[in-house]
């Protein structure tokens, strides 16, 4: 079978070297916005880079970058730059995928590399949370929704830390479980910015956080219910 990529952009960079293997998880099987929209144009990235000195890290840290010039733009609370803040925090999250796909085709691959990126994507994460509440208590005159957005990014913290110390007492090392998710949300914040309703993400994300805590607890637990009657 042809590579129909590969046709369109010939050379050193493979595609299907580039991409990683996505865990088989519920999530994966139907948000698909790393897939169909991130690869193809990261790959794009990846390709105008590929005989450069540019590396994987160096991405990461571009990708962070842009990362922190959305929540300035977000921040300021008027329309023109909550689309600005929109578009660059989805640049930022397509040449967050363009890191890896990088590493991956050049054999480029490190711990260091892969743990810088999950570092520096949680401080945008929280960063874009946080300043698009800033951003609409200030166009809304809303100071309810600046503590409703801080709560938020308070619960999304804690989600991903009772994710990862899930998977640690599971061992688990697999990587990419929360790409799609990631990527998703990201999105969103770009189209909610051109609707000029960030305030309704906002309550999106505060529902969807709060559940989440709540599957991970429960998880949690009957893990523990689960080792004590194998045990016994």
């Amino acid at each position: 079978m042809r590579n129909i990529k590969n046709d369109i952009f010939p050379g050193d960079f493979d595609y299907q070297k580039s991409l990683k293997k996505s865990p088989d998880t519920l999530l994966n099987k139907f948000v698909r916005v790393e897939r169909y929209i991130n690869r193809p144009l990261a790959s794009l990235i990846v390709r105008a880079v590929f005989n450069t000195r540019v590396t994987p890290n160096g991405l990461t840290y571009f990708s962070f970058f842009l990362g922190l010039l959305a929540a300035f733009f977000f921040s300021r609370g008027e329309y023109l730059y909550f689309i600005l803040g929109g578009i660059f925090i989805q640049f930022s999250s397509i040449v967050d995928c363009a890191d890896g796909m990088l590493a991956r085709s050049k054999d480029m691959c490190s711990e260091y590399g892969s743990h810088l990126d999950l570092f520096l994507d949680r401080i945008i994460d929280f960063a874009a949370i946080v300043t698009i509440s800033v951003g609409i208590s200030t166009a809304f005159n809303n100071k309810s929704l600046l503590i409703l957005g801080l709560f938020t990014a308070g619960l999304n913290l804690l989600s991903v830390n009772l994710f990862y110390i899930a998977n640690s007492y599971l061992q688990k090392t697999e990587k990419g479980r929360t790409g799609e998710a990631r990527a998703l949300m990201l999105l969103l914040m770009l189209i909610f910015s051109i609707a000029n309703r960030l305030d309704i993400l906002i309550y999106l994300l505060l529902v969807e956080r709060g559940v989440a805590n709540l599957v991970h607890l429960v998880y949690f637990i009957t893990l523990g219910r689960k080792k004590n009657e194998n045990e016994n």
